[in-house]
C-alpha cells in the first residue's frame, strides 16, 4: 500500500505541519477514539442491534405503535 519514502514524508509533513510537541497528545486522543468505537461497535452487536438494520412490521424486532390513530406494527389480523 505505502512504501517507506511515503511514510516517511507523511512522518515528516505531520512533523512540520504539528510541530513535535503535539504529535503525542494527537496520538493519544486518535487512540482513544479509536478504543471508544471500537467498544460502541462491540456494543451494538453483542445488543443484537445492527445500524440500519431492518425495523418495523413482520421483523419482530418494533413495538406496534400508533400513529394517526391507527395501529401499525401488529401482525395478527381482527
Amino acid at each position: 500500500m505505502f512504501g517507506i519514502s511515503e511514510i516517511a514524508i507523511f512522518i515528516v509533513l505531520a512533523v512540520l505541519l504539528f510541530g513535535a510537541r503535539k504529535l503525542p497528545e494527537l496520538a493519544r486522543s486518535l487512540g482513544k477514539s479509536a478504543r471508544i468505537l471500537k467498544s460502541e461497535a462491540r456494543a451494538l452487536k453483542t445488543d443484537g442491534v445492527a445500524p440500519g438494520g431492518p425495523t418495523g412490521p413482520g421483523t419482530g424486532t418494533a413495538d406496534p405503535r400508533v400513529v394517526k390513530g391507527t395501529v401499525t406494527g401488529r401482525t395478527e389480523q381482527h
